[in-house]
């Protein structure tokens, strides 16, 4: 399969977020400052990748061959635990104004179903260990881009002339509808 169709597919027309509905909270969290999001995203690119790397190894090389399949979601959990937490002791200790920025959704990342569906869905399309990585890396472009687009309306939201039932929160959702929608307009492209 080509890769870059894996990498788009995944960071634009299957875009974790705007089409799957997957990993709102820190999306909705963080998208109020360029700073926070970008910082979250690439927190997220690099857990995806590690994430995907070592579940498929996981995967592939402990459950499949010792019959222990029924087994994948509590062991993909475990490993995305795991280096949510070295992410964050690595954030804390070299990047200590992104570490507080980010507050309580970085510890998120270890319940952002986001990444836990990145390594269920390499599963479900039999990817193989290359395949994998391309589509953790589009999956959390993806996720990247659609923090750093709501970061950027969100800026520019908090200027504008909003009506007070919708400011915060309610313009916030109503943002991100319309970004679903557009998005979908990708569906059908590629699988």
């Amino acid at each position: 399969m080509n890769y870059a169709l894996i990498f788009i597919g995944a960071a634009v027309v299957n875009n974790f977020i705007l089409t799957y509905f997957l990993g709102i909270c820190p999306f909705l969290g963080v998208s109020t400052d360029l700073k926070k999001a970008s910082g979250m995203g690439f927190a997220v690119i690099f857990v995806m990748l590690l994430a995907s790397a070592a579940t498929w190894g996981i995967y592939h090389k402990i459950l499949t061959p010792y019959n222990l399949q029924y087994l994948q979601n509590v062991a993909f959990i475990l490993v995305i635990a795991t280096l949510v937490q070295f992410v964050e002791m690595f954030m804390k200790r070299f990047i200590p104004p992104l570490y507080k920025g980010l507050g309580i959704y970085l510890p998120l990342i270890t319940t952002n179903c986001a990444i836990l569906g990145v390594t269920l869905f390499m599963v479900l399309k039999d990817f193989d260990f290359i395949e994998s990585l391309f589509y953790a890396l589009g999956a959390g472009s993806g996720f990247l881009m659609a923090l750093l687009i709501m970061a950027g309306i969100r800026v520019r939201l908090d200027s504008a002339d909003i009506p007070a039932p919708f400011r915060g929160a309610g313009i916030a959702l109503i943002t991100a509808g319309c970004l679903a929608l557009i998005f979908t307009g990708f569906s059908g492209m590629m699988k």
